[in-house]
Order: C-alpha cells, then structure tokens, then sequence
C-alpha cells in the first residue's frame, strides 16, 4: 500500500492549519518545511515536544524534513555555515521521528575538478555525522541524470548520501524520472509526487498537477515498485492559486493506484 505525504509549505498555511488540512486530507504523513513558520536550526526542545503533540493529535507522522539552501555544498561562499546549519536539521528531523532531510546538493561537478573533490569531502563529512544524529541527507534530483548522481553517490561511503526523487524536476531538466529511478535505486530513500510538461529545452517547462504532465507516473511507480521502494509517497503542490484543491486533486489521483 502507497503511503502518502503532503509537503506542508505547498499549502502556503501556518503550520497549525496546514497539518489539520493534510490529515482531512487523509495522508499519513507531512514534509515540513525546515526552513519556515518550524525552523530547524532555531526550535527549542520545548518547541519540538509541542509540534510532536500537534501531529500526535491529528495523527500525522513526519515524512521528512525539507532543508532547502540557496546554495550547494561545493560551493564555498558559507560553506561552514551551510554545513552546520544541514547538520542541526539531521537532528530536527530525528526528533520529530523523521530519518530523512531533502535539500538539493547543487550541480553535481566533473568527476576530476577540485568542487567535485571538495562535494565528495563534505558530503562524506555530512554522512558520518548522519550516523550520529540518525536522520541522513537526500539529495534531491533535477540538476543532472540519475546516472550523473548514481555516480556521485556510488563514490561516497556506503549510507553517506540518500536519493530524493522529484519527477517534476526530472521532467524539467529534459530527463526521464524512471531512468533516473533506475540509476539511483540503491539510494533512493524519499520520492516526491510531483509532474511537470517539458519545453523545447530544459529549463523551459511547467509544473502541473499530478497526472496531467510528462513525468508518467504510473510507470513510475510501477519502477519504484519494481526496485523494492517501500517509503513515504510526498505530494508537492505545484504552484497555483488554490493549493488545496490542488493537493486535494492529487490525493485523489493517487487512490487509484
């Protein structure tokens, strides 16, 4: 059975409101933003105990934790900051009963460049600490191919680095999201529910509601199926004027399957 998560910034909702729109919904589970109303790097312990009774009294669980940076971890513009900031939500994440934190890792480098050396040793660096605070980093795909990334991840110590797959962004970057679950199978441990129409060049598509654009996602999930993924599915509201007719369309699209 698919389990369902709803990304609660989607909504664009307080928090309060949002996780009571997600249960009505009938999702199991919510992605919180990490970086909004429920900030990662600033939430006391006191904090956190009275957002874990507010999911327990609408029975939510949470998916993951949604750490968005501006920038990559080979780029060293705060390099430090960035990391230590990635490390704090690790363990937001775990608190809240979560094991996986999604950011993107910025464009994955040339195998033989000094970002691409510097990328590996931060991401090591993140992967040994994810053993300590028990929720790991996921990268988020679009940027490249899943093959490009498998590459990346293949390079890494075993559990350093998770996949999060976005079919939306797969779609937007000219690529194909069951190729990319192909490629990244062995790490793939968040998927996204997300679709997309791709234009004449990557970067020049949409988004758009579940089901209705390019990324395919039946075979899809039929793939994601196929390679034994048994994690959280989490719908990603596309920008639109109504979020929650939105999310409430993909909840409904997914009971088909």
């Amino acid at each position: 059975m698919i389990k369902l998560a709803l990304e609660l910034a989607g909504l664009r909702l307080p928090f309060a409101k949002a996780i009571r729109v997600a249960a009505e919904l009938g999702v199991s589970a919510v992605v919180i933003d990490g970086r909004g109303e429920i900030s990662a790097t600033e939430l006391s312990r006191t904090g956190l105990r009275q957002v874990r009774k507010m999911l327990d009294d609408v029975n939510l669980r949470v998916a993951a934790v949604a750490f968005p940076t501006r920038r990559g971890y080979a780029t060293e513009a705060e390099l430090e900051r960035r990391i230590a900031a990635t490390k704090a939500a690790m363990e937001f994440a775990y608190h809240l009963g979560a094991r996986v934190v999604v950011n993107h890792i910025g464009r994955v480098p040339p195998p033989d460049s000094d970002s691409w050396k510097l990328l590996v040793e931060v991401l090591t660096d993140l992967g040994k600490h994810s053993e300590k605070a028990g929720a790991m980093l996921a990268a988020e795909t679009g940027l490249e191919s899943g093959e490009e990334l498998a590459r990346l991840l293949s390079a890494l110590p075993e559990g350093s680095l998770g996949g999060a797959l976005n079919p939306a962004k797969l779609v937007l970057g000219g690529f194909s999201p069951s190729a990319a679950a192909e490629s990244l199978a062995p790490w793939i441990v968040h998927a996204i529910l997300a679709d997309a129409a791709g234009g004449p060049l990557p970067g020049m598509g949409e988004p758009r509601t579940l089901g209705t654009g390019d990324a395919d996602i039946p075979a899809l999930l039929g793939k994601l199926d196929e390679i034994g993924y048994r994690g959280y599915f989490a719908i990603q509201v596309p920008p639109t004027d109504d979020p929650l007719a939105a999310a409430s369309a993909a909840v409904e699209y997914m009971k088909r399957f």
